[in-house]
């Protein structure tokens, strides 16, 4: 009679929330669900395991390798090295977010999330840019919260309705976006110029970076512009959620007048 091994650890994710092991994580490829992120364990590679991993890469899925007591906290049923957990939305091409807005005779409006890696703050985000009618969601695959459901909830539900593009490079993406016509603005505490003194004319991608860092010097550099948000009391900065929802509101209020 088998034994099943014990668990005192944190608790599991529901099982429907994920699939695990080589032939289900090949089928859900195959049948193009939608995947958040596949982690996969460091010991015990074979060549069944490599190629599958190869398969999800050209995918464009998110791949983490990690130790296997990772995998069996997950489950410890037979995951054979390899869990691929479930995407509770579906990811929408970047050009088709683009286009669709043009369609609709909308100048497109963007936010772009460079290295946002709270998932509360990418719901809050995401909630603020439903709000004020922003037409998509940029985040990049891999130094990037994940759609979880719990950025869903923090999002109270936003993100099932905002369209959000996951790209391989951020960089990538307002590199197409300028191409596009459309303007990069980054919100900078460094920058020179006030969000107040600046007006946008047509459609524009809001590129906010994460709170530590700010954006990263390799977005910036594709940035057309840099605004500050003029504060009057003694602390430091804002929280990014915070920052986005001003900086949505007052961009989309000077594109308006």
């Amino acid at each position: 009679m088998e034994t099943r091994r014990s668990y005192n650890g944190p608790k599991r994710p529901s099982e429907k929330t994920f699939v695990f092991g080589i032939h289900p994580v090949a089928e859900a490829l195959d049948s193009s669900k939608n995947l958040d992120r596949i982690i996969v364990s460091r010991a015990g590679t074979n060549e069944r395991l490599n190629k599958l991993v190869g398969k999800a890469r050209a995918a464009g899925v998110p791949i983490k390798m990690v130790p296997k007591v990772k995998l069996d906290s997950i489950t410890l049923k037979n995951h054979q090295g390899i869990v691929a957990f479930l995407s509770p939305i579906t990811y929408q091409p970047l050009d088709e977010i683009v286009m669709g807005a043009y369609e609709n005779g909308e100048s497109p409006v963007l936010l772009a999330a460079d290295g946002i890696t709270d998932v509360r703050n990418l719901g809050a985000i995401a909630r603020s840019a439903e709000c004020f009618g922003v037409h998509g969601l940029i985040i990049q695959e891999r130094g990037s919260a994940s759609i979880t459901e719990g950025a869903i909830k923090s999002s109270s539900g936003a993100l099932l309705r905002l369209p959000v593009s996951r790209v391989i490079k951020i960089t990538d993406a307002l590199k197409f976006l300028k191409s596009s016509g459309v303007s990069c603005i980054a919100i900078s505490e460094k920058a020179k110029d006030s969000i107040d003194d600046n007006k946008v004319d047509g459609p524009f991608c809001l590129v906010m970076g994460d709170e530590g860092e700010g954006v990263s010097r390799e977005a910036m550099a594709y940035c057309d512009t840099a605004l500050r948000i003029p504060m009057k009391g003694n602390t430091a900065s804002l929280n990014v959620s915070v920052s986005a929802s001003i900086a949505i509101y007052q961009l989309q209020k000077s594109t308006n007048s």
